[in-house]
């Protein structure tokens, strides 16, 4: 039985949850390998192969329709960041790439709190006293590190949000679970439409970062910096909820 299998049978998931789950188990493998490309080569695929499927059992059990994100969308977030989460005791990036990414995160939020409306590159990277072209390098290295993960703490400590839900039960559980789902599906609804295609395109199409380019008609560096951002505003937009 392999490591994918197991987290699944260990997780026991309700009966109607089990057909959203096998529907899905591809994703799980498809994210694994599009990130174990770009990770050191002591990390195993069938570990973040495990790691994702907890992630889509938590997807399964948390995602409600009608919330401005399709399911397929909304689980591959949370099948990544269940992968990052396992990635944490093999973080190999500079603190300097961590600091950085949190600063990036802090300063979309406020230029959005002052605007009242969406950041531009451009105003966030002003806000942050750095040019354009250091403020899509932060965001790059960030994203190439894995260090874009919804739920970084500001310390690097764990957060509420490492924690999948065990399976007793737990009404403050619960009504955390609850809120973050709406959290985040509520947030990505309210993306600017090219970061939201970008997403629906990585995440539910399993297209790569070339494929995505050529529909949108721009470099596979651009749209990873359009990757990067899309996963910055999220983070930034639930800062207020984490705390």
């Amino acid at each position: 039985m392999n490591s994918g299998v197991r987290a699944y049978a260990n997780a026991r998931p309700a009966p109607d949850m089990d057909a959203l789950v096998r529907k899905h188990a591809d994703l799980v493998k498809r994210i694994a390998y599009h990130l174990v490309g770009r990770l050191p080569p002591q990390v195993e695929v069938e570990d973040l192969m495990q790691a994702g499927m907890m992630g889509l059992i938590e997807a399964a059990q948390n995602y409600t329709s009608g919330r401005g994100a399709s399911f397929e969308t909304y689980a591959g977030i949370r099948i990544r960041g269940a992968m990052l989460d396992a990635l944490r005791k093999l973080d190999w990036a500079p603190r300097s790439i961590h600091r950085k990414a949190r600063a990036a995160a802090l300063a979309v939020r406020e230029v959005e709190a002052k605007l009242g409306g969406e950041a531009s590159e451009a105003d966030v990277a002003g806000h942050m006293g750095v040019t354009l072209d250091e403020y899509q390098r932060i965001v790059q290295d960030a994203l190439g590190c894995q260090l874009l993960r919804l739920n970084d703490a500001d310390d690097g400590a764990e957060s509420s949000l490492d924690r999948l839900p065990d399976g007793a039960p737990d009404p403050a559980t619960a009504v955390l679970d609850d809120s973050l789902r709406q959290a985040i599906i509520e947030a990505m609804g309210a993306l600017p439409e090219r970061e939201r295609l970008v997403l629906s395109l990585y995440y539910e199409q399993e297209l790569n970062l070339k494929e995505i380019g050529a529909v949108l008609r721009v470099t596979e560096s651009r749209v990873c910096q359009l990757h990067g951002q899309a996963l910055l505003r999220l983070k930034s937009r639930l800062i207020e909820w984490r705390n």
